[in-house]
């Protein structure tokens, strides 16, 4: 398999930058935990608030800072790796596909186990089965640079194929939270959202090479699917799709885009997103909290059941399908990223909050103290096991 992350060039310099961004976002996540449990918590609170608007004539959008960032400026980030995985699937070794269930298979089982593993341990409790999609999830930003912290010198293909499967993972996510976790769904705006839908396939088609007319098009999807109900970082991933891609790294439209937003989005969306989503309050937890049986389904979900499930769906697609682990990968690297992918945070905390945040708000507490504490077993695994493979096989 061949590729690169979102924007990401084997060239020094890139890598350089792109390890200073995963230092900053892991840098502000662990400032959001600090300031959530300070005395200046509430100053915390108040900023995650803080109303922000945005209004074109008479359609406007109004959400708190948090909600604004997660439904409007990550779905850029969600363009990025879109951008990536449609350049695999056209060109890359997810062309093939029978290659191509590989990552389908993996994503599958590891959204799979986990949710039977929560489902295990929280049976006969309706509630508390209201979060038996929390540890389904990966979180892409944070896995990616884990993965980059722990192998810099890792094959290409392996960021790609952990790349291919949070995608598909978190687009899963998007799928269960449209099915199970949406109370309000708008068929109107589901309707209005074809309109940008087929000008999208329209300029594909015809191979239109400005960017503008897509991101135009790409924005309007954005705001109809926003207004539906379904959460809208979906837009990102569709307009992703629409961008025609080159067999090389030219001029095509999806290469100018990414150019563009690449620097945007790794210095500011990913580190504010971080700030805003990872401030955990764990006052007044504790291990007995931790042992209880949603953090427990939480945290066994996203360590055990992603590693079980993603070993088993490439299994899966390796012996019945006759896919191949992707070029300069081993079992031992599949293994660390099934592990890495059990980093759930930020997708997990926000299926937490459709799950419990009204609900169950003593079980939104204890079900955050479960996706921490298991994002950090799995990152602390997953990147111990990879510099053991670098060293096993000499690498730097």
């Amino acid at each position: 398999m061949t590729g690169t992350l979102p924007g990401q060039s084997h060239a020094g310099p890139a890598a350089g930058r792109r390890l200073r961004a995963g230092l900053l976002m892991l840098a502000m996540a662990a400032a959001a935990i600090a300031w959530a449990n300070s005395p200046w918590a509430d100053i915390y609170r108040q900023l995650m608030e803080l109303p922000t608007a945005m209004r074109v004539g008479p359609l406007g959008i109004e959400k708190p800072l948090v909600l604004f960032v997660n439904d409007g400026l990550m779905a850029v980030f969600f363009l990025l790796v879109g951008v990536e995985i449609k350049r695999e699937i056209a060109h890359g070794s997810l062309s093939n596909l029978r290659q191509a269930l590989l990552p389908v298979l993996a994503a599958a089982g590891g959204m799979l186990l986990p949710a039977v593993i929560f489902a295990t341990l929280n049976a006969g409790d309706a509630v508390a089965m209201r979060g038996w999609a929390i540890p389904c999830a990966t979180d892409i930003a944070f896995s990616l640079v884990v993965l980059r912290l722990a192998a810099p010198h890792a094959p290409p293909a392996l960021y790609v194929l952990l790349a291919a499967i949070a995608v598909i993972d978190d687009l899963g996510a998007i799928v269960i939270i449209a099915l199970f976790y949406t109370e309000q769904l708008s068929p109107v705006m589901l309707l209005a959202a074809l309109g940008p839908l087929i000008a999208l396939a329209v300029l594909n088609r015809r191979g239109v090479q400005q960017v503008a007319p897509y991101i135009v098009a790409g924005l309007v999807l954005w705001f109809c699917v926003l207004k539906s109900g379904v959460h809208a970082t979906l837009a990102g991933v569709v307009t992703a799709l629409a961008l025609p891609v080159a067999r090389a790294r030219l001029d095509a439209p999806a290469d100018r885009a990414e150019a563009a937003l690449d620097p945007w989005v790794y210095f500011c969306v990913l580190p504010l997103f971080a700030l805003l989503n990872a401030g955990i309050d764990l006052r007044g937890l504790g291990l007995a909290d931790l042992a209880s049986a949603v953090p427990l389904g939480v945290g066994v979900g996203l360590v055990a059941g992603k590693l079980a499930g993603i070993v088993l769906g490439t299994a899966t697609a390796t012996t019945f399908a006759g896919a191949r682990l992707p070029a300069g990968t081993t079992w031992p690297q599949i293994l660390a990223i099934a592990l890495i992918a059990g980093i759930g945070f930020t997708m997990s905390i926000f299926i937490a909050s459709l799950a419990f945040e009204s609900a169950a708000p003593d079980l939104y507490q204890r079900a955050k103290l479960g996706i921490l504490f298991g994002s950090l077993i799995a990152a602390c695994a997953g990147a111990l096991t990879l510099r053991r493979v670098a060293r096993g096989r000499g690498m730097p």
